[in-house]
């Protein structure tokens, strides 16, 4: 099939693997790319910042089991992205950035943002590759999807000089242009011409080298047995007596939501105490007699068993150390380097832990009902909600309480809810509090903690989901990374809701700043009136200082959202020592 230029080679390949949604911020490197997209009915979403282009990508591939693109310009456009990449990387989610870049001819000749791209992302992603032929292009993008998708997932990166993407005639004039040969005559003239037309013969027509993208390298040996190992794991979940399950987000990874609706299936069939980590929250829905959020440590310790699934031994479990010491530990994992990572667990299966657990489901009979360990469990869990549920009625000086604040927002929760989460302390309150109706509608940006995650993942979460009510709750320090793609949810008819948690302050890094050093510096903020601002983009504003206006105010929010119109909820809260001591090292 011939084609009027690039932009629609890579727009028929992406279509062929089911991307729906390009997102970019618009460079003319890069231009055929969206009209290409636009004419084989991918919708391009542009947005205000390249750094959410690429989160939106990413909620889009953790939401929908295909991999997220986004495309940007050339360098200023590529470095902006750097930490969205490298979030994707570290939460491993399959995503295909595209960079735009000057013409081939130009490269390191010092022509408009022309840099080192590929040093600067190679580290970063799982591939990164530069092309030099129009030939390229369809192979290229096929192998970059499938490899953000294979193996441990994560991002990648395909540099496009902006002369692969227009038509030869366009980029024959520039060529001429831009050498001055129109101007030029004589022997000189006569040879830079012929160096320029072969150029060109190469660069569009010459065939592409198979070789070029193939991965020549040689698997190291596996000498594991995943059926047999298994069956092990059966057996010891048969003779159990005190087991618990921890999923993480990697047990959702390249899953469709049909796919992560069997998983929940596999999970209540096996019948043990669950708990639910990162992008797996929402699982098993609102409310599962398996599932528990608080004490997670106390009850690893208690363990006979713990079965991890999508989970590395890193920071939030001790490195490892929070299991007892007769504790059994089973680890799946599609990462050889996390399955190991601080501690080796006594069966380690190399597999996506999703797939893992629905497989031992198929081999376990009935559920042992285990009550006291369950009874333990739930005494603990009952404790705890107590305490939260106590903290919530303490008086706020005047202003919200932020744990009543999201014990309301829970009850008025629509099933097909989305919660998006950016922040610190006030988005880490939350998470004790809110429960996720459903799989795949809880959004963090994962390990590595990234803020400024909200604009693009509410974008992601909305597209992916259009039916849904999709929830975004914001730190006031956190908002300001992006609270300007509300101007983009206007544009493209989205209509989240944000809630920010107004306290004048980067709260989590105040409290234990101010009680070991004695000084707030760096940590104070104004009490901006941020839902003005959202006016400004288009959207709706909403001010909430006191107690008695939550449910008018959520409400009202729900009810203009459904009617298509992005709301802020400028929630002004008091601080409070609900998470001190927080800080991790």
């Amino acid at each position: 099939m011939s084609h009027a230029h690039g932009g629609e080679v890579i727009a028929q390949r992406l279509s062929r693997r089911g991307v729906s949604h390009l997102f970019t911020l618009c460079g003319g490197h890069i231009s055929p790319i969206f009209t290409g997209a636009k004419s084989e009915g991918i919708e391009v979403v542009d947005v205000r910042d390249e750094a959410s282009a690429v989160f939106a990508a990413d909620a889009m591939a953790r939401m929908t089991g295909v991999p997220g693109v986004a495309a940007v310009t050339a360098g200023p456009g590529v470095t902006n992205t750097v930490t969205a990449v490298k979030n994707a990387q570290m939460a491993q989610s399959p995503v295909l950035i595209i960079g735009g870049a000057p013409a081939t001819v130009l490269k390191g000749r010092g022509a408009l943002q022309d840099i080192d791209q590929i040093s600067l992302m190679r580290p970063i992603t799982k591939w990164a590759a530069s092309l030099s032929m129009v030939s390229e292009l369809a192979p290229a993008i096929d192998y970059a999807l499938e490899v953000a998708t294979g193996g441990t997932p994560g991002p990648v990166f395909l540099e496009i000089p902006v002369d692969l993407l227009y038509p030869q005639t366009i980029v024959e004039e520039w060529f001429i242009k831009e050498s001055g040969l129109d101007k030029m005559s004589g022997v000189s003239a006569k040879a830079l011409e012929l160096y320029l037309r072969a150029h060109l013969l190469r660069q569009f027509n010459a065939p592409y080298n198979p070789l070029k993208f193939a991965d020549t390298s040689l698997p190291l040996p596996d000498f594991t047995d995943p059926e047999k190992q298994i069956d092990q794991v059966a057996d010891e979940l048969a003779r159990a007596e005190r087991p618990v399950l921890v999923i993480g987000s990697q047990a959702l990874v390249n899953y469709s939501p049909g796919e992560a609706a069997s998983l929940a299936t596999a999970v209540e069939k096996l019948g043990i105490p669950t708990f639910l980590g990162g992008g797996a929250r929402g699982l098993l829905g609102a409310s599962s007699d398996l599932q528990f959020r608080h004490k997670r440590s106390k009850a690893l310790r208690a363990a006979d068993l713990a079965i991890v699934a999508g989970f590395p031994f890193d920071f939030r479990m001790g490195y490892g150390r929070a299991f007892g010491s007769k504790t059994r530990v089973v680890s799946a994992n599609l990462s050889q380097e996390d399955l190991r990572k601080n501690r080796r667990p006594e069966i380690g299966l190399n597999i996506h832990p999703g797939d893992f657990l629905r497989e031992l489901s198929y081999r376990m009979g009935p559920a042992a009902s285990r009550p006291a360990w369950f009874g333990d469990l739930k005494q603990r869990e009952d404790a705890r909600d107590a305490e939260i549920d106590a903290m919530g009625e303490q008086d706020a000086g005047g202003l919200v309480n932020p744990i009543d604040f999201f014990k309301r927002l829970d009850e008025k929760l629509d099933d097909n809810s989305v919660l998006v989460v950016d922040g610190g302390d006030f988005v880490a309150t939350g998470a004790y509090v809110l429960r996720p109706r459903s799989p795949m509608a809880w959004l963090d940006p994962g390990v590595f903690g990234t803020l400024g995650v909200g604009g693009g993942f509410a974008l992601g979460a909305g597209l992916a989901r259009k039916d849904a009510e999709v929830w975004l709750i914001w730190g006031d320090g956190s908002s300001a990374y992006s609270l300007a793609e509300f101007d983009t949810c206007v544009r493209h008819g989205l209509a989240p809701i944000a809630v920010i948690g107004n306290d004048g302050a980067w709260a989590q890094i105040a409290r234990e700043q101010v009680e070991i050093l004695g000084d707030d510096v760096a940590t104070v903020l104004t009490r901006n009136d941020y839902h003005t601002v959202a006016k400004g983009y288009g959207a709706e504003g909403i001010l909430v200082k006191r107690k008695s206006d939550i449910n008018r105010a959520i409400d009202k929010a729900k009810k203009l959202s459904k009617e298509g119109r992005p709301v802020v909820i400028n929630l002004h809260i008091e601080q409070t020592d609900f998470r001190k001591g927080s800080i991790s090292m």
